[in-house]
């Protein structure tokens, strides 16, 4: 009997010790608060500036994107874009995957200064240090880079303190004050040379499934107005084999334009709606209609008709 109790004893105490054993040994499943976890992914602060800025994509077209920046007032600010613009250097990390700077390497920034919506840039020789094929980009992706910083119209570019009048190999006039008249990412259809319409359409490009906006300015035989010509265009699609896309409805028609001071009244078709039942608009044709207005427009709004209901108000400003 004693026996038994002593071996009894000794089994409920071999047991004990084995489920402790294994409290030890096998991993808990345990809850943890945010506060738990290590944080691996670095804070993103979304109150952090960003600027637009023109660069390459990965198909040689200049691209309408933002890098974050840390300058407000204009000449500092010009000052950081064009150091992002500049090839291998400062401030290319800010550059998005997908992308790349347009002016040669050691470009050097020799001194800025900015009067009455005009922006006047002193760089350095090496900015002539560029192709045929990519001279016209480079013109393109400062205008339209600094441009894009409030306040700034037109542009005075100098290298080594003269005003540069030519393209550096090509030797086309340029003229001596630059805007955004010069065009970007330039299409020509043309059967002569009257009545030769310009018009600036955003269409949609790629990299890695994340959408960004290409700008391409077209020279057109055409007295069609503006707006016209730009539903036209993305209703139709970008050129075949331009990588660029648009989501417009090809059967999106645009009924009527009306202007009334800064604000532009569209009226189309149900056509333009991704959603029939719920009327809705993908953003992305909304975007490309309003970059290509306010490149193309001075209005600050732009109202959305169908079947005379206000269907969608775009403030210009917001977009830039």
């Amino acid at each position: 009997m004693l026996k038994k109790m002593y071996s009894r004893k000794i089994l409920v105490a071999t047991s004990v010790l084995f489920a402790l054993l294994l409290v030890y040994l096998v991993p808990k499943e345990n809850t943890y608060s945010l506060q738990d976890i290590p944080q691996k992914v670095s804070y993103v602060d979304k109150t952090i500036k960003t600027s637009v800025i023109y660069l390459w994509d990965s198909n040689h077209l200049l691209a309408r994107t933002e890098v974050p920046t840390n300058n407000k007032e204009v000449t500092a600010l010009a000052k950081e874009l064009l150091q992002i613009l500049i090839k291998d250097g400062e401030g290319n990390d800010k550059i998005p995957s997908g992308f790349q700077a347009v002016l040669p390497s050691e470009t050097k920034i020799l001194s800025i200064g900015f009067e009455n919506e005009i922006l006047k840039i002193n760089l350095s020789k090496e900015l002539l240090d560029v192709t045929e094929v990519e001279e016209e980009s480079l013109i393109a992706s400062i205008v339209y880079t600094l441009t894009s910083i409030e306040g700034i119209e037109n542009i005075i570019l100098y290298v080594e303190g003269d005003i540069l009048s030519k393209l550096p190999q090509s030797k086309i006039n340029l003229p001596s004050t630059l805007n955004r008249k010069i065009g970007i990412n330039k299409e020509y259809d043309l059967k002569s040379f009257n009545d030769v319409t310009s018009v600036t359409v955003y269409y949609i490009g790629s990299y890695n499934e994340d959408y960004y906006y290409v700008p391409v300015t077209k020279y057109l035989n055409t007295d069609r107005e503006k707006i016209k010509i730009i539903i036209d265009e993305l209703a139709s699609g970008p050129t075949y084999g331009s990588n660029l896309m648009s989501f417009l409805n090809g059967n999106t028609k645009l009924l009527a334009t009306e202007q009334e001071v800064d604000t532009l009244f569209l009226t189309f078709n149900e056509y333009i709606f991704s959603d029939m039942d719920e009327r809705n608009i993908l953003e992305e044709v909304l975007y490309t209609i309003e970059l290509s207005i306010a490149e193309n427009y001075d209005v600050k709004e732009v109202i959305f008709e169908v079947d005379n209901q206000e269907i969608y108000k775009s403030v210009l400003k917001s977009i830039e």
